[in-house]
Formats: C-alpha cells, structure tokens, sequence
C-alpha cells in the first residue's frame, strides 16, 4: 500500500512552495553546450538561447555537505522528502513566449504545483510536478511544468520491463554515441550532481541498471537540436516530452523526427539500437 511507503499528505503540505533564483545568461555556457553537442555554433551576448538550453542555468547550489547519498541536494528543503531512492527527470510541457537573450541576467521562479502517488506493477511511484516560470527584463520568456518520478529499488531476481516499439517512418534521425564524456560535459554544465550519470559503481551496484543513465534533458535537448538542424529557421511555440524507457552508455541511440504535412507540428522520438521507445515528444512551430 502507498500508505506504508510514505506520508502522501504530510508531502502535499510542500504544494505552492516557491523558490526564486537568478543568473545571467552568459554565452560561454552556450559554447561550451554547443561543442559537448558537437555543433558548430559560436554564441556571442545579445544571441538567442536555443530552446531547452536554459537548463544550464539557474543552479540549484548545494553545500557537499548537504548532498544525499545519489549526489542529489537533500530531500525535503525545496522538493518535498520522497523516501523513495531513485528519482528520475519524466518529461515536461515547456511554453515559449519569447526567446531568452544571451548576456543578460534572468530570473527563474519555481513553484510545487502538484505532489502525488500510486502503486504500479513495479511497487510504489511517487510524482511531483514544479512550475517554472523564466523572465528576462520583467517579461516572461519561458514557462515550463517539470515532471519528476521517484521509485523504489527492484527487487532481486525481477525481470526487465519490456521495451515499448519506437514510432516508424522518421523524416530525420541522426545516432547519438553517449560515452561517459558527452554525461559528465553534461552534467558539469548543469551542475548536476546525480552520480546515476557518471559513476558507474554506483548506478549499477546500488539502483541496479546495467550502465550510467543518459540525462533526461539531454536526450531531450538532442530532439530539439535535431528539430533545429533540420529547420533552421523555425521557431519553436511548444514542447512537449515524456521519458518511455532509460538510455545507457553501454550502447548507441537514435534521435529522429517527422514533421507534420502542415508544417505547423513535428513529432519527435528517441530510440535504443533495439527500436524500443525512450522519449517521445511533440514540437509546436510558430
């Protein structure tokens, strides 16, 4: 039962909590993404901040002191205390009015907007939800709902959860190599402490998978950046994404894309080199 597991109303009291951080947008971050992507841009101050590239910044910084056991800060300051061990990023619905600016400061406002649970086939699942609300010069750019799960460990001796097909037919794709380097420029650029990325003991001796995780954002980062090779010039209203199933160093990926005979969508998909699921997401062009 949930109830065992946790106290759910004790973590909804962490609903309409807030948080507000600011940074400024400087463009060696943007550089320093760009080459971990493999791109050739080259930013420079007053440049626009490509979609979902604001995860760069906005640090939540932590003491090492005050750091959990998965290099995560502590659980139950800002993010209510989940007792559940292993968390992972599960989509998210992100709105752009307008594009962030690179140079000047920006100011991010986060708010807990929903804490639930439920019981699966795997054991207990817990949800919380956090709105972020991204402003430059007192105008609103960016309006994000961030989706986070957390899970209990499996159990000895369980099975594997079958992978769900990928979609067929893309119009675009381009494989991605995620060897440890591209997970800790990574994390190093988000200041992301999770050792589920790059410690490889950990991940696979204490939450059982059998490789270092590829980032959620990353993976979603590399669909928008495949949106944006293949259409440069569009700009983007809408994105939506949901993480299927988990990626691992251990092998390559795929990032594709079809878009829509209107032009005004483009569906988006990560797959493992099995054509099973990982992400999917759907683009909303202007």
């Amino acid at each position: 039962m949930i109830a065992d597991a946790f106290d759910l109303p004790l973590l909804q009291q962490w609903v309409g909590k807030s948080e507000s951080l600011h940074d400024n947008l400087d463009a060696g971050r943007a550089n320093a993404l760009a080459a971990a992507l493999d791109g050739e841009q080259a930013f420079k101050a007053g440049d626009a901040l490509p979609p979902l590239w604001h995860w760069m910044y906005f640090w939540s910084v932590a003491r090492q002191s005050a750091l959990g056991e998965d290099g995560h800060p502590q659980r139950g300051g800002f993010l209510p205390p989940v007792p559940l061990p292993r968390r992972m990023w599960a989509g998210g619905r992100l709105r752009f009015d307008a594009p962030l600016a690179l140079g000047p400061d920006a100011r991010r406002t986060s708010t807990i907007q929903s804490v639930n649970a439920k019981s699966g086939s795997s054991g207990n699942l817990a949800f919380v939800t956090v709105r972020h609300e991204m402003a430059q010069e007192g105008k609103l750019a960016v309006t994000e709902e961030h989706d986070i799960v957390y899970r209990g460990m499996p159990q000895p001796g369980s099975a594997p959860v079958a992978g769900k097909p990928a979609p067929t037919g893309a119009t675009w794709s381009r494989d991605i190599m995620p060897d440890p380097v591209l997970l800790f420029r990574y994390s190093a650029l988000t200041f992301n402490g999770h050792r589920i990325h790059y410690d490889r003991s950990y991940v696979t001796e204490v939450e059982g998978y059998p490789g270092l995780i590829v980032h959620g954002p990353l993976i979603a980062t590399l669909l928008a950046d495949l949106l944006q090779r293949n259409l440069p010039q569009a700009r983007l209203m809408r994105f939506d994404f949901r993480a299927v199933g988990p990626l691992f160093d251990i092998e390559p990926f795929t990032v594709c894309g079809k878009p829509a005979a209107d032009g005004k969508s483009v569906q988006l998909w990560a797959q493992n080199r099995r054509g099973e699921l990982a992400m999917q997401a759907e683009a909303t062009l202007a």
